[in-house]
């Protein structure tokens, strides 16, 4: 039997792999969809994007970048030298925000849909203990 680490290591790279499936289908990558849902939270600037997602600002110029040239980002110079960018999420990012949200909660759905509802908490449960674990063998 594999250990659970390494258990939840092969779990993640299959469900990576479907993700990356799903969003691949709208044209965009995971990173740019979870930028999208972003900005869809009101981080409209690339600071404040920068900071919510962790990136450098090269990083994040390239995607910001891509999902304009997608026409799922528009972007509109604001202040006195109009060089701050301000970035909205066009009617397209929306529309696939909301498909891959969809695809992404019907693959959870089957997932566990022969999980009995206790067993799928005490699941949470054990992930969020997990979490907090290895957050602590990690702290200085």
């Amino acid at each position: 039997m594999k250990s659970s680490l390494t258990a939840l290591a092969g779990t993640a790279k299959q469900q990576t792999a479907v993700l990356k499936t799903i969003t691949k289908a709208q044209g965009i990558t995971v990173a740019e969809w979870q930028l999208l849902m972003q900005l869809q939270a009101g981080a409209d600037t690339q600071e404040k994007l920068a900071n919510a997602m962790q990136l450098d600002t090269s990083t994040l110029s390239r995607q910001l970048a891509s999902l304009v040239k997608k026409e799922r980002l528009d972007k509109t110079a604001i202040g006195r030298d109009r060089r701050q960018l301000v970035y909205t999420v066009t009617s397209a990012g929306a529309d696939a925000v909301t498909a891959i949200n969809d695809d992404y909660q019907r693959f959870e759905t089957e997932v566990f849909e022969k999980w009995p509802q206790d067993e799928q908490n005490l699941l949470r449960i054990l992930l969020n203990r997990l979490n907090k674990s290895v957050a602590k063998t990690l702290e200085p």
